[in-house]
């Protein structure tokens, strides 16, 4: 099945590659020219507010699956095995949390930028914290997203590694900036359809050269990677069966709760019932992008039993094992090498176009409007565009950057991680903790974000202990590798590594290099970095919220608190719900909350900052709800209704 030759593109791949290209700017051309012509940043940043479930669906599994999951998933599971499947579990209850708590909480608010919510809730200094962690975020990810597939396909095709970069990232950017968010989201459905295509070509082929997707489960079985019922609670097992399904809820969790770039999709539907709709749409969407991903990696396995591309030195990394597999059962079908790399690229496309749309938001929202509050809507605009185009050059140059980092997946993964962590578990005290002040919140903060990259790096330095199951290179036709192909096990993994210990059920394989004392501190899985983060977090906030003076619980506004007995326990009795809501006053929805008005703004009542209603730590006041025109609501007395 495999040979050490490497096959190149044809001339039929680059014209598939350079029609995805071209379907995609196409799209932000489309949306250039008609509609509002992305006049207004309503329209440019937030589509109007009156998207419909689908497209937004598509668009958030779309940037679920990033170039860095759609190579890294199935090569984890061709390593591993398919305990990654779990994740399904996790992306369930993400949706649960997110449709019942976070997301009322944000769509009552009618916010653009996700970080309003933290200047609401506590102070502007908060903003500029929630804001600066969002960038490190994004701006580093984004690079990593554009820079790891061009390096993994141009090692296994022959595509010009940079020309791949730059393309990318021109054509990303130019139909962002010109399309705005209605040209992400249609052009994030057209990518998901490539990507799917990809991930069902891999499998349906490679299935047929094993002889059947049932000799595949044979084949995953006898090697172990079946076996996915690890039930013990060791947090420094890499994916047992609690790290994936709790651990994973926090890391999607941060994605889907707190994420500017998620958050403002799901905003754009303007509707909460709607958005929740599409939520629910991207869930099912993701438990079968998810099965796929882990379905191609065993599959990939079959294929290659007896004869392992990575240990017969036929490519260097596993992450190069899709693209690799790629040319591999389609190289003599010109056109079909193409569509794959094509369905890779989607994936950055949709990640990277995400990203730039929600930091042009951001940093429009959060500075130039703190700036200059009355700026004209024609100048706002010209800017929030100037800024995606901005942020999309430095994207191009942060994946030049990216090219020093080493194992850019691995990286890619603990950034996302590590800061997603405290950037929920500052949401979260906000959101689920009255007695939160704006002091807790920034202390806790920096604790967690100190707490996540002390352990993230500590764990590149001295890698936790890992057992990968074997991988033969028996039957290579030529074997590269200084591996001898009738290497037994022991041998075969004191060959591959100088620096880990690979532990099985009867016996400890130890390396001959001695690891310090301290590295057992980095032994934590990765998969509960958020979780382990959020806590630090809120946990170090609320002590020091309570050393500073916490803040009165009927002192808050009830719109920025979601009362987890009423989001999570409606059902239960209203005397019960009282004393369980910690004193904070329940949150009445007014009757017309979900309705809109004809020109697309959101429904009857908007929340207004009361100038002298400040909290004693400098937090925002309660709010008064106005009608669409600026006035207090009428009662039936026909009095002016001043408060909420």
């Amino acid at each position: 099945m495999t040979s050490p030759t490497k096959a190149r593109f044809s001339s039929a791949d680059y014209g598939v590659f350079a029609a995805m290209l071209s379907v995609s700017a196409g799209i932000g051309v489309f949306f250039a020219l008609t509609g509002g012509r992305q006049k207004t940043t309503r329209e440019f940043l937030m589509a109007d507010r009156s998207m419909g479930p689908f497209p937004v669906a598509m668009s958030l599994v779309a940037s679920f699956i990033s170039a860095i999951t759609f190579l890294g998933t199935p090569a984890e599971n061709y390593i591993y095995g398919i305990s990654f499947v779990f994740y399904g579990i996790a992306y369930i209850l993400t949706g649960l949390a997110v449709s019942r708590s976070f997301m009322p909480v944000l769509f009552r608010i009618g916010l653009t930028s996700a970080n309003e919510y933290l200047e609401r809730r506590f102070n502007k200094v908060i903003r500029i914290a929630g804001m600066l962690t969002f960038f490190l975020q994004m701006v580093i990810y984004m690079g990593i997203v554009i820079y790891a597939p061009a390096l993994a396909l141009s090692a296994v095709t022959g595509l010009h590694l940079w020309g791949s970069v730059i393309a990318i990232g021109v054509v990303c950017t130019f139909y962002t900036t010109i399309g705005g968010m209605k040209a992400v989201l249609w052009t994030d459905v057209f990518q998901v359809t490539v990507m799917m295509m990809g991930f069902l070509a891999v499998i349906i082929q490679g299935s047929i050269n094993v002889g059947g997707i049932g000799r595949v489960f044979d084949i995953a079985r006898d090697s172990g990677r079946l076996d996915v019922w690890d039930f013990r609670v060791d947090p420094t097992i890499r994916h047992s069966f609690w790290s994936v399904t709790i651990g994973g809820f926090f890391t999607w969790l941060a994605v889907y709760a707190v994420n500017q770039a998620q958050v403002q999709r799901y905003l754009t539907c303007g509707k909460e019932r709607v958005a929740q709709k599409a939520l629910l749409l991207a869930i099912i969407g993701m438990l079968v992008v998810v099965c796929c991903a882990c379905l191609a990696g065993i599959v990939m396995y079959a294929n290659y039993k007896d004869c392992d591309p990575v240990n017969a030195g036929y490519i260097k990394f596993s992450d190069q094992l899709i693209p690799y597999f790629v040319m591999d059962i389609f190289g003599h079908m010109p056109g079909l090498p193409g569509l794959l790399v094509s369905a890779v690229f989607s994936a950055a496309l949709s990640t990277v176009s995400s990203g730039l749309n929600s930091l042009a938001a951001v940093t429009g929202e959060d500075i130039v409007k703190t700036i200059s509050p009355d700026i004209e809507e024609f100048k706002y605009t010209v800017i929030t565009k100037l800024l995606a185009a901005f942020y999309g050059i430095i994207a191009i140059c942060m994946a030049f950057v990216a090219s020093t980092l080493g194992d850019i997946l691995q990286v890619a993964l603990s950034i996302f991680g590590m800061v997603g962590g405290p950037l929920l578990g500052l949401f979260s005290l906000g959101i689920f903790f009255p007695w939160a002040n704006s002091k807790g919140a920034l202390v806790g903060l920096i604790s967690g974000l100190i707490w996540s990259f002390w352990i993230g790096i500590g764990a590149q330095i001295y890698p936790p202990e890992v057992f990968k199951p074997p991988r033969s290179t028996r039957l290579c036709p030529t074997a590269n590798s200084t591996m001898n192909s009738t290497m037994d096990y022991d041998e075969m993994m004191n060959e591959m590594t100088t620096t880990m210990m690979y532990t099985t059920a009867a016996a400890n394989v130890t390396v001959a290099a001695a690891r310090p004392a301290i590295a057992q501190l980095y032994a934590l899985s990765y998969a509960w970095y958020s979780a382990a983060a959020w806590m630090v977090t809120w946990g170090v906030g609320l002590i020091v919220s309570f050393m500073t003076g916490y803040t009165k619980p009927h002192e808050v506004d009830p719109m920025l608190i979601c009362s987890v007995v009423d989001g999570m326990y409606c059902c239960l009795p209203e005397r019960w719900k009282k004393h369980m809501r910690c004193g904070v006053a329940k949150y009445e929805r007014p009757d017309d909350e979900e309705k809109a008005y004809e020109d697309g703004s959101p429904g009857k009542y908007h929340p207004v900052d009361i100038k002298d209603g400040d909290n004693q730590d400098g937090a925002p006041g309660k709010y008064r709800a106005l009608d669409k025109d600026g006035d207090a609501p009428v009662r039936e007395n026909g009095e002016r209704d001043t408060m909420m």
